[in-house]
């Protein structure tokens, strides 16, 4: 294992294939994909989910169709980089439902997050509740206009094409 990667043969790369695809796929579906019996396919499944290579089986919604119809990347500037104000920044975004994911980034911006919310006027609301949470040097915002893709499943490649 390198720096925490988890080595995995073809059958791994398989079952996570298609567990990417479709996570509700039977045991019987899946084994029979794979070409394992259910219980050799099931300890593979296990142990995936040991290793902290699945983190978890879940149904993705549409955000449209729940009324979140508005997607925003914010970019932040932190003014500090002290470990007070990181545990600070992490735990305010880890409490709001409309932060979808945050990066912390290299180079002239330092966090950028994706927030899902309804319309402008709730966003101008998790605006104003972000910037009264903690000093910040600067926050710019980008409006999503069109999902063009949209994509969990990671590409899985052969360990000798991982390079390329």
């Amino acid at each position: 294992m390198r720096s925490g990667v988890r080595e995995m043969d073809r059958i791994d790369r398989k079952i996570l294939a298609l567990l990417q695809v479709d996570a509700t796929l039977s045991l019987a579906e899946l084994s029979d994909k794979v070409g394992l019996s259910q219980t050799p396919c099931w300890k593979r499944i296990q142990k995936l989910e040991q290793d902290g290579v699945i983190l978890s089986r879940v149904a993705l919604v549409s955000p449209e169709r729940i009324g979140l119809g508005l997607t925003v990347f914010v970019s932040i500037e932190s003014p500090d980089h002290s470990q007070a104000w990181i545990a600070r920044f992490s735990a305010a975004v880890e409490a709001m439902p409309e932060v979808m994911d945050v990066y912390r980034m290299a180079g002239d911006v330092d966090y950028m997050l994706r927030v899902v919310v309804a319309d402008m006027a709730e966003y101008d609301r998790f605006y104003k509740r972000l910037i009264g949470e903690f000093p910040m040097k600067n926050v710019s915002s980008r409006f999503a206009m069109e999902r063009v893709k949209s994509t969990t499943a990671y590409a899985l490649r052969e360990p000798d094409q991982a390079g390329r």
